[in-house]
């Protein structure tokens, strides 16, 4: 049939477009043998075992800190009616609106030395710097607790959602056995949820390890600083390519190990929607539960704004200056480029995987969903590589043949710039396409079909308009990363172009906080409108009612 070819065809280019997305990685697995290791064996006798030993404490902490905040908030505003409840069901998603460097930017005003709180303890006290020990804020520690603060809203998210589509037969059995609350959660609704909270945990250390700004205002030795520092500091792109490599090594089994984890959590989910009941909380038991929910929105959100906004009051910069015009200019620049940049193959991923499905397309889905587990720093590399390899042979031959320097045509660009960004947030850009896409019923191509339209046909006239809505959204989550991306950006940027992110991040390095506050309070802003569009779309999750039950035997026991 005529229109097979055209399938064939679009399925082909699905794969290619996952190909070219795939290169930048493979590329840097491939540098570890680009010289005779000579540059490794001299890592791997200074730098490479401190790096090592950071990274793994770095995402171990991380890793048990999301686990149990998101896991014990979610399963409180799920099956708990306590004071704040409703409140805390969307305020509790609001510090993913911060980036984690923003957050060490606020929390190293308020904890260091010369900071708010300890400042007041000095004066209270009349004790000299010297007659006290007070907790390092910039240490592998303090690092720990930024992440923790503003990535267990990825636990959050998923472990409330796979609570909310939880049959609630489950704990009315588990309730006829004699169960407590917290005996049905534990030994029911955890394990029925453990697929969504590894996939949440997963996100969240996948975000720890792309980390740069914060790692690097703490002074913590990790992959990306030394792959930053041995790009830019010490002009070493062999070094930079392994420890890339060696970032990737921990990636990939972090992928490995969630993607087992879901193979061995699969269970059965009964159909039956009931109402959701949920425990009367009273007393002690209501006012802990309201504290365990506020902790982690007070640490994550209400303090560091706050702290921001005083200090962008106190010694800010005013955000309408010609500088900061141009700042905000370059950064709705990249990010409105590589939204677009990114939608685009996305749909043609999803829509090949809609009309061709099958190996191919499920294999190109895949590759182009890697990037996402991918650290910026990483993708810098690995594009930073081929383009500077190919700018310098292009020079050379020009040089020889007519005398000419062409200097480097493709390194440091624009375009290298968002081609990392699109590589990068690909799944993103993807996962909210497909999603939109699967909601059109198949019913729709058929009768299309019939009326004799092919399959672009049907793209153009049908899909295209419903999915309008999906598009923007997708655009507009990437849109906000990119704004917030900062490893990349510091590596590939062309020479003198700023953005926010790399404006705050320069001026915290200076230790100019009160600077810093202004971009820093922009980037937060322009996190929020994610955050808001997800808060609304999850009480859509499950249907039926929510009742609440307030038997003294159900009660759990904080």
């Amino acid at each position: 049939m005529p229109a097979r070819t055209g399938i064939n065809w679009l399925g082909a280019l699905a794969l290619l477009i996952a190909v070219i997305l795939i290169a930048p990685v493979a590329w840097v697995a491939f540098s570890i043998f680009a010289d005779d290791q000579g540059t490794l064996a001299h890592l791997a006798n200074t730098v490479l075992p401190g790096y090592v030993t950071n990274t793994l404490v770095l995402i171990v902490g991380v890793g048990v800190g999301v686990l149990i905040v998101g896991t014990a908030t979610a399963w409180l505003v799920t099956m708990c009616e306590f004071p704040g409840r409703r409140f805390f069901e969307w305020a509790l998603i609001v510090p993913l609106a911060i980036p984690a460097y923003i957050l060490a930017y606020a929390y190293t005003d308020l904890m260091s030395h010369p900071g708010f709180v300890q400042s007041t303890l000095r004066d209270l006290t009349g004790w000299g710097p010297r007659d006290y020990w007070f907790p390092n804020i910039r240490s592998l520690g303090g690092a720990i607790a930024m992440f923790i603060f503003v990535l267990y809203p990825y636990v959050y998210l998923l472990a409330r959602t796979a609570f909310l589509e939880q049959s609630t037969c489950y704990s009315e059995v588990s309730r006829t056995l004699g169960h407590t609350a917290f005996q049905s959660f534990r030994k029911v609704s955890l394990p029925l949820a453990r697929p969504a909270i590894a996939g949440g945990v997963f996100l969240a250390l996948m975000e720890t390890l792309a980390d740069f700004g914060t790692v690097s205002h703490f002074g913590v030795h990790t992959f990306t600083t030394g792959i930053y520092q041995a790009w830019l500091s010490m002009d070493d792109l062999v070094a930079a390519g392994q420890l890339a490599t060696m970032l990737l090594t921990f990636v990939l089994i972090a992928v490995v190990i969630e993607r087992a984890e879901r193979r061995c959590a699969k269970f059965h989910q009964s159909r039956r929607i009931r109402d959701l009941y949920c425990y009367r909380l009273s007393g002690p038991r209501a006012w802990c539960a309201t504290l365990a929910c506020l902790t982690p929105v007070l640490l994550g959100f209400i303090l560091p704004v706050a702290i921001l906004l005083n200090l962008s009051f106190v010694d800010g910069h005013n955000l309408f200056t010609e500088r900061y015009a141009v700042l905000i200019g370059n950064s709705l620049k990249l990010g409105f480029f590589a939204a677009l940049a990114a939608v685009a193959p996305a749909l043609v991923l999803a829509y090949a995987a809609r009309i061709v499905p099958g190996s191919l397309s499920r294999a190109a889905g895949r590759l182009a969903n890697l990037g996402y587990a991918v650290p910026g720093s990483v993708i810098a590399v690995g594009i930073l590589m081929p383009l500077a390899t190919f700018d310098n042979a292009v020079d050379e031959f020009m040089k020889a043949t007519f005398g000419i320097s062409t200097g480097l045509l493709l390194t440091g660009s624009l375009a290298a710039l968002i081609f990392a960004y699109v590589v990068r947030f690909m799944a993103v850009a993807l996962t909210t396409v497909e999603a939109s896409l699967t909601k059109i019923p198949a019913s729709m191509d058929e009768a299309s079909r019939t009326l004799g339209q092919n399959q672009f046909g049907t793209l153009r006239r049908i899909h295209l308009p419903l999915l309008s809505g999906g598009l923007m959204t997708a655009g507009l989550m990437v849109f906000i990363d990119v704004m917030k991306e900062l490893p990349a950006t510091l590596i590939l940027r062309p020479f003198n172009y700023d953005t926010l992110a790399i404006q705050a991040y320069r001026l915290a390095s200076d230790e100019r906080l009160a600077q810093a506050s202004t971009p820093s309070l922009v980037l937060v802003a322009a996190g929020l409108l994610p955050v808001i569009i997800l808060s609304r779309r999850i009480m859509t999750t499950r249907a039926g009612r929510r009742t609440s039950t307030s038997r003294p035997e159900t009660e759990p026991a904080l």
